[in-house]
């Protein structure tokens, strides 16, 4: 047999299977598209208005959320998502890892430091909740699904807004209906933002009504703490997370979890903090299921 000749002859043998490769990846194009059509992507909605302590033009164009739901599911959960930027950078966006899995998530944006300062942050966190639960279900969402997390400086909303119930309740919201709070290598002490502003520095640990440890109750939802390894991670992150883990299990609540991704630091952990975030809505709902 020639060169050419067997050439052709391993031409013939591979077209098949590089039909079958391109037919799986049309398919899996066309069902990745099928799955985004079933979404609806809404921008830039405000959850605050005039009548909002405060108002003004920062308030306006920094106090708005993108909603990405289901758009033919009904009933389902639904997080809400905050960035991370140490409370004075950052944006809102949609976890890529958190998107067509049946769910809704709300992207949120905050004011930030030096334009404000504590707790104004705090307190659009816990509007852009509030707006969850009176919204969540027109656009077909379940309001006793919500979901509460965010990475870095939104972990630490995620549990100033779960732990510390007055700012809810300023929206006449009980704190106690949140499915779950996941807060993502976020601060459980006072944050350093917030320090800074009182002049304490970065490297003392602090205390007070600002700190989510501050607040430790056992009626609060469910607390999934995650970090990444202690020896990569931001200083003393891990520590405080495991010393809110221990605190809320002296104060009989039964539901805080805390998990260490071994290898992973700061940034690089978000990714497999999402699918354990995934793993506590399907257990949360299966068990609500099972429930009724």
């Amino acid at each position: 047999m020639t060169m050419t000749a067997r050439k052709i002859h391993r031409l013939r043998r591979k077209l098949p299977l590089l039909t079958v490769f391109l037919f799986i990846k049309i398919a899996t194009q066309l069902s990745q598209s099928a799955i985004a059509a079933d979404y609806n992507l809404v921008e830039n909605l405000p959850y605050r208005n005039a009548s909002s302590t405060g108002w003004d033009d920062y308030m306006r164009e920094r106090c708005r959320l993108d909603i990405y739901h289901p758009a033919k599911a009904k009933d389902f959960a639904t997080v809400v998502w905050f960035h991370g930027g140490g409370l004075r950078g950052g944006d809102k966006s949609i976890p890529a890892l958190l998107k067509n899995k049946g769910i809704a998530v709300v992207a949120v944006n905050y004011r930030l430091f030096p334009k404000v300062k504590c707790p104004a942050y705090i307190e659009d966190a816990a509007a852009a909740v509030a707006w969850t639960f009176r919204n969540i279900t027109k656009y077909g969402g379940n309001a006793d699904r919500i979901f509460i997390s965010g990475h870095s400086a939104g972990g630490y909303l995620t549990s100033m807004v779960g732990l510390d119930k007055s700012y809810l309740a300023a929206h006449e919201i009980d704190a106690d209906r949140i499915a779950g709070l996941i807060p993502v290598s976020g601060h459980t002490i006072t944050h350093f933002t917030p320090r800074e502003e009182r002049g304490i520095p970065k490297q003392q640990p602090f205390i007070d009504r600002f700190a989510p440890l501050y607040h430790v109750r056992a009626g609060a939802p469910q607390l999934i703490l995650i970090t990444g390894d202690r020896e990569l991670e931001l200083l003393g992150r891990y520590e405080e997370n495991a010393y809110l883990a221990r605190m809320m299990k002296v104060a009989k609540h039964t539901r805080t979890k805390l998990y260490e991704l071994d290898g992973f630091n700061h940034g690089t952990m978000l990714e497999p903090a999402l699918g354990l975030l995934l793993k506590t809505i399907k257990t949360t709902l299966k068990a609500s299921r099972a429930h009724h």
